[in-house]
């Protein structure tokens, strides 16, 4: 089980990666999220009644139809905006980036320019129809609308391209998130998370045409704040633990920090304003944000990886025991297995003559290869241990042959595809039966069978069971065989197993359900 976590903590650190890493699947998630967003787009336009347009109209003394002054237009944008997003998007800035060739590119942003411009200035003619009233001449209102619409169409290819940089800055972080770390020790993984936010919080202010000053103000306490938690994930918190009051000691130098994390953000405001007043302005809202948003952040972070490095810590020694556990279990199974079969033989040797006694010799053989060659492996092919698992019962039913008062019934079934299970899980269950479910005295009767589908693996072993005698030296011994096999499921296959045992008087039976 402690395996299982482990793996699956590791597994979840690198998913992000892992769908970065796959270029196609990450282009389908983004085509049909783009996709989901016009879609929306429509439907968000098909319920607007579109008043605001029309009280422009009215205003302009201009007559308004909802369809062709309105519906039409505005959907016939958002195609066009979605169509263009994805030719750009999906094969323009590729091929515009990776080769070295740029005439094909620049040909198609030229002539998606073109096309697009021309498009929204049709367009415009309809949706502000009323605009022709405000100039001398149709020329005149016609040279406005199109200007307007080339400018709205480089503004698309500006945000699509911006939008393109982002994406390839995003990718490049995550997935060489580990070279960058070992190179510069401060930069941490959260921090790298950070910038990505950065990128794309100054993103969506841009295509959301925000205030000027709330996109310089953001682009001056963006990266100060990402310095301030890489600086901090790296030095000030671990200093601040090794001291009695650690919370209060980090709160006193987050306090400082923030304080002088006001003027950098001051002067670098001032000089991209006419004014004192926004520098200022920024540097207020730098130094709040940094305490009360960066600094209590990054101690979060900073608490939340220390408890997951304690985790990984006590499962990588949960499965250090486990393993060793798991080897003591195999280290009782094999010679008790051997002496087990080494007695039949013995018995078979007395009752019957030799050529019997070479056949079981022979089989012998081959499950000790099997034993000493692929029993320490983690994962055998399911045909190996069936092929054992045969011999096994075979070599049992040299003793039980001639009794005719003992039944041996199998039905396993072959195996045509490769599966793999762990070796010597499915022995100790018919090692058991034979055990405790032959009497040369008594009827007795064992029935095995084993079936596969494509992902389970169905077994069960039916026998009858008798009282041991007095003088008996097993009578009182319970063995290692179930019990070691519990241990091991519950190892190897925690919630991917089934184990059902059943007994009565007289009889005995188990069925084992395996996710292969």
């Amino acid at each position: 089980m402690a395996e299982n976590i482990y793996l699956s903590i590791l597994s979840n650190n690198t998913s992000v990666k892992e769908i970065l890493n796959d270029k196609e699947q990450f282009k389908k998630i983004e085509f049909w999220l783009i996709t989901i967003l016009f879609v929306f787009a429509g439907f968000s336009l098909a319920t607007d009644s579109g008043q605001y347009n029309q009280e422009l109209f009215l205003r302009h003394l201009t007559p308004f139809d909802y369809y062709d002054n309105y519906f039409f237009p505005n959907l016939i944008e958002y195609a066009l905006v979605y169509v263009t997003f994805v030719f750009l998007n999906f094969k323009v800035f590729p091929i515009l980036v990776g080769e070295e060739n740029k005439k094909q590119p620049v040909l198609y942003l030229v002539l998606v320019f073109l096309a697009l411009g021309f498009c929204l200035g049709v367009l415009d003619t309809y949706a502000q129809n009323y605009l022709f009233h405000a100039f001398k001449t149709e020329d005149e209102a016609l040279d406005n609308f199109f200007q307007k619409s080339y400018l709205q169409a480089g503004w698309y290819i500006f945000v699509f391209a911006l939008y393109y940089a982002i994406k390839l800055a995003v990718f490049y972080l995550l997935n060489n998130s580990e070279a960058i770390q070992s190179k510069y020790r401060i930069v941490t993984r959260d921090g790298l998370i950070g910038i990505v936010i950065w990128m794309v919080t100054m993103f969506l202010l841009i295509i959301g045409r925000a205030e000027g000053e709330a996109i310089i103000g953001w682009a001056i306490v963006g990266p100060i704040s990402v310095v301030l938690f890489c600086y901090a994930f790296y030095k000030l918190i671990p200093e601040a633990l090794t001291k009695k009051r650690r919370f209060l000691s980090y709160l006193m130098v987050a306090a400082l920090f923030s304080f002088l994390s006001f003027f950098p953000a001051t002067i670098i405001g001032i000089a991209f304003s006419n004014g004192g007043d926004f520098g200022l302005a920024v540097g207020l809202v730098c130094g709040f944000f940094q305490f009360l948003i960066t600094f209590p952040v990054a101690y979060f972070l900073y608490m939340r990886h220390l408890k997951s490095q304690e985790e990984v810590h006590g499962l990588k020694r949960e499965l250090g025991n486990s393993t060793a556990n798991l080897d003591f279990l195999r280290s009782q199974i094999n010679p008790h297995f051997l002496f087990n079969t080494l007695n039949t033989l013995y018995g078979t040797a007395l009752q019957e003559n030799s050529d019997r006694t070479a056949q079981g010799i022979q089989m012998l053989g081959d499950m000790m290869r099997f034993m000493l060659h692929e029993n320490h492996q983690q994962k055998i092919l399911l045909a190996r241990e069936m092929e054992y698992l045969n011999n096994y019962i075979a070599l049992q039913s040299l003793r039980t042959s001639t009794s005719p008062d003992i039944t041996i019934q199998t039905n396993i079934e072959d195996v045509l595809s490769e599966k793999f299970i762990a070796p010597m899980l499915l022995i100790p269950f018919v090692e058991n039966a034979f055990k405790h479910g032959i009497s040369l005295q008594n009827k007795s009767w064992i029935r095995v069978s084993l079936h596969c589908d494509q992902k389970k693996l169905y077994f069960d072993v039916y026998n009858s069971i008798h009282a041991k005698s007095e003088v008996d030296p097993e009578r009182d011994k319970s063995g290692v065989g179930l019990e070691n096999v519990r241990q091991r499921l519950n190892l190897l296959y925690p919630k991917r197993h089934e184990l059902i045992i059943r007994e009565t008087a007289k009889e005995f039976f188990v069925h084992l359900t395996l996710d292969l």
